[in-house]
């Protein structure tokens, strides 16, 4: 019996895991989709519109249990949702002052966060080899970057959109503890509470009027991609994925987001791929694994 329940906590580990893989590919693609987007609408704008239709899709899935949970589980969410507002603002006023790869690149800084955050709040170190995981990722994202001395206004932005992301894998873990909101729930919620804040700062700015959007179909095309694939899809698996491992997997697996990114960009928008970034982007695969294999065995 013992056996069969260990293979089977090891079986829901390993689709959690390549379930947070599945979101690294798909917001890797987001950078060069929101890069492209910001080229029809301002960064409050497009995530309103983005967050706008995750909650109406979601709410419709989730009406059941959103009516049904109690009043301190719906505040949990929106706390969470307000962090999600913040890691928004940051990343996508971000990529509209750099490059699509630096985003992505930039942004798994998140993997060395996490750990030092999740062990950090329970007053312990992290283990020697998580540490050297996120140190080797974290050298290749400034191999890949050219150094911190390279990084402008935009690349600090994504920096704090990092730092924000552990904080809100970490949040999640600890306000969802025993929480019986239903994943689907609490990205609504989540996704609600950023519309909501970005639809009191669009109007507060720009009134009624700075609601409308010039776009054609490919910039809306964009927004229904961020929205329904990398928001809706994405952060239900996240938040699905985190109740089912630690902060620091998912840490260190969202820490090949920037390979996709980098690959996509390249692909996507033509940013030039030199060969130190192939040596950095193989360090932060060999980051990542290496933090990895250290927390299985943890």
């Amino acid at each position: 019996m013992a056996v069969s329940e260990h293979f089977t906590a090891r079986r829901v580990t390993l689709w959690a895991d390549l379930a947070v893989l599945g979101v690294a590919l798909v917001w890797g693609a987001s950078y060069p989709v929101a890069k492209g987007a910001l080229a029809y609408m301002p960064v409050l704008l497009l995530i309103f519109y983005r967050f706008a239709l995750t909650a109406l899709v979601m709410g419709a899935v989730a009406y059941r249990d959103l009516r049904a949970a109690p009043r301190q589980e719906l505040r949990a969410g929106c706390i969470l949702g307000g962090i999600l507002c913040a890691i928004f603002l940051a990343e996508t006023w971000g990529v509209s002052m750099t490059t699509a790869t630096n985003t992505a690149l930039i942004i798994s800084l998140c993997t060395i966060f996490t750990p030092f955050l999740e062990f950090g709040l329970s007053g312990r170190v992290p283990p020697r080899g998580v540490i050297a995981g996120a140190v080797l990722a974290v050298s290749g994202v400034l191999v890949l970057s050219g150094g911190m001395g390279a990084l402008g206004a935009g690349d600090l932005l994504v920096l704090c959109a990092a730092g924000l992301r552990a904080v809100m894998v970490v949040s999640t873990k600890r306000l969802m503890e025993g929480s019986r909101l239903s994943s689907a729930a609490l990205t609504a919620l989540q996704a609600a509470t950023v519309a909501g804040l970005m639809l009191v700062l669009i109007l507060a700015r720009s009134g009624p009027s700075g609601l409308l959007v010039r776009a054609d179909l490919a910039g809306w095309g964009a927004v229904a991609f961020l929205s329904l694939f990398c928001t809706v899809g994405a952060f239900y698996v996240q938040n699905m994925a985190v109740r089912r491992t630690s902060p620091t997997r998912v840490g260190f697996l969202m820490g090949t987001e920037p390979l996709f990114g980098f690959a996509l960009a390249w692909l996507l928008l033509s940013e030039p791929a030199t060969p130190m970034a192939m040596i950095g982007a193989g360090l932060i695969v060999s980051g990542t694994f290496l933090g990895l294999w250290v927390e299985r065995r943890r």
